[in-house]
């Protein structure tokens, strides 16, 4: 029986994958195409996100292939700017750029191949999953050898369902997905040219209610165009370039030497599901929660859940915590999903959304912005929201805490976090540990990092109002305290 079988192997499922095997977890991916999925989908993530790419060892070759995204421009129908938010051009809290454009089937090829290093995960495609049946101590996966018609089937003590928003895990636990009133539909294309379009290097969202738009470039030769579909319109409208061209010639785009990489039609939805797990089988990804594209979350989304719940399954097998520390997946995640939706969704409103009023309100409204103190750093903030309340996170009922939160991937002593704690807990403090103090640390196997008052580190604490913080392997705050040693009494707790 193996430990875990995962459903999928999209960037939720190769990340979830990648992650069990570093911790030596034997993992087996199913996956119903044997080759990456050759269309472009997600083409955006943030340094969150890129973190946990660089957790995976694949941040150099993710460099690689991606394109810094210089920030958001907001413009009107004639592609006359109303608003501008630019990036500064330093790396983020967490050491790398907050915003970048990559083309997915690059990712999942990087991805694959990074999967391929770890002995301890296999990958198996052409292997279309037709049933997954609990069982008292193990669920049974059937499946069907696409390349000559045979089944088979594999039991195994947990299964992942990252197999997308028609995921047939999420049918197997009797799970629903809530609507949460967001449904439009969207022309999606993708060329490639060699022409340089000389456009601003970011993000350009058309606010516009007949032809809402957005444009980007994800790559030296690629770009990237959304246009609302009008009713009565089809993709089927613009499979021809001639027929297409009309739409994005306004960017300064060249007839000559264009090649039509995509053009598809999504209708983009605000869905989560109403359970994430039974006893043994979860769901990430797609087939948890989908996301408007409008804030670039989609993807991000599914290896946020990869990292939250990977880590937790890799020490209920490796036996260092109990199996309750899994009842804590769907708290943390459903609620920070469902907050980045709704942003999502009020997001593609404002700028997509009414009638003539509307149009005339954006004109006004969007130039003057730049007035509201602060709104500049919110709209271009990478930050996501605190985790909630769990075993595994103590925040408090009210008040100010780090707890929850993801720290910064910093500096301290010229390294960084995520290279000083190795995958482990970390504890955080400014102050001097006891030689009590330094032994219950070790005793749990944890990262004890002792900050001085030039690091980074050492700041977050001081405007955190701590001065010590327990971090856990996803670089979640478990807490966050002015007590050495009721931070090491936390680390006690976790296995009590």
């Amino acid at each position: 029986m193996l430990p875990v079988v995962i459903v999928g192997a999209g960037p939720t499922g190769l990340a979830a994958a990648t992650l069990l095997a570093q911790e030596g977890v034997e993992c087996l991916v199913l996956d119903r195409w044997r080759s990456v999925y050759p269309r472009p989908r997600a083409v955006h993530l943030d340094d969150e996100v890129y973190r946990i790419l660089a957790r995976m060892g694949v941040a150099d070759e993710f460099a690689a292939i991606s394109w810094h995204c210089h920030g958001l421009r907001l413009v009107d129908p004639d592609l006359r700017v109303l608003a501008e938010f630019e990036r500064s051009s330093t790396l983020g809290r967490h050491g790398h750029p907050e915003a970048n454009m990559f083309d997915q089937p690059e990712l999942e090829r990087l991805l694959r191949a990074n999967l391929a290093r770890h002995p301890a995960a296999t990958f198996r495609g052409d292997a279309d999953v037709t049933a997954i049946v609990q069982g008292d101590d193990s669920v049974r996966v059937a499946y069907t050898d696409r390349s000559d018609g045979t089944s088979g089937e594999i039991h195994a003590r947990y299964v992942l369902g990252c197999d997308g928003a028609n995921s047939l895990v999420r049918a197997s636990i009797g799970a629903d997905m809530r609507d949460l009133g967001f449904a439009q539909r969207w022309l999606v294309v993708d060329v490639a040219t060699d022409a340089e379009l000389g456009q601003w290097e970011g993000v350009h969202q058309v606010c516009d209610r007949d032809r809402a738009a957005t444009y980007m470039r994800i790559g030296r030769r690629r770009h990237r165009w959304e246009f609302r579909l009008a009713p009565g319109e089809t993709a089927d409208d613009y499979r021809e370039l001639a027929k297409l061209y009309p739409l994005i010639q306004p960017w300064g785009v060249p007839v000559e030497g264009l090649e039509l990489v995509r053009s598809a039609e999504y209708t983009f939805r605000a869905q989560i599901a109403d359970r994430w797990r039974d006893r043994r089988v979860f769901i990430l990804g797609d087939a948890a929660h989908l996301t408007p594209p409008f804030i670039g979350q989609g993807m991000g989304a599914g290896l946020r859940d990869a990292a939250n719940l990977a880590w937790k399954l890799a020490a209920v097998l490796n036996k260092a915590l109990p199996e309750s520390i899994l009842d804590t997946y769907q708290p943390e995640r459903a609620p920070h999903a469902l907050a980045m939706i709704r942003l999502a969704n009020v997001i593609g409103r404002a700028m997509t959304g009414g009638g003539d009023a509307a149009n005339l309100i954006r004109r006004v409204v969007i130039p003057r912005l730049h007035l509201l103190p602060g709104l500049k750093s919110r709209v271009l903030s990478s930050e996501t929201p605190p985790l909630s309340r769990s075993s595994l996170v103590h925040r408090p009922r009210l008040g100010r805490t780090l707890a929850g939160r993801l720290s910064p991937n910093a500096l301290t002593a010229g390294r960084r976090l995520d290279d000083l704690a190795a995958g482990r807990f970390a504890v955080v403090t400014t102050i001097a540990p006891t030689p009590a103090q330094r032994t219950a640390v070790e005793a749990h196997s944890a990262a004890l990092i002792e900050t001085t008052p030039d690091d980074d580190l050492h700041a977050w604490l001081r405007r955190g109002r701590a001065t010590t913080a327990v971090i856990r392997p996803d670089g979640t705050v478990l807490t966050a305290t002015t007590d050495l040693t009721t931070a090491c009494a936390a680390l006690l707790q976790l296995t009590n």
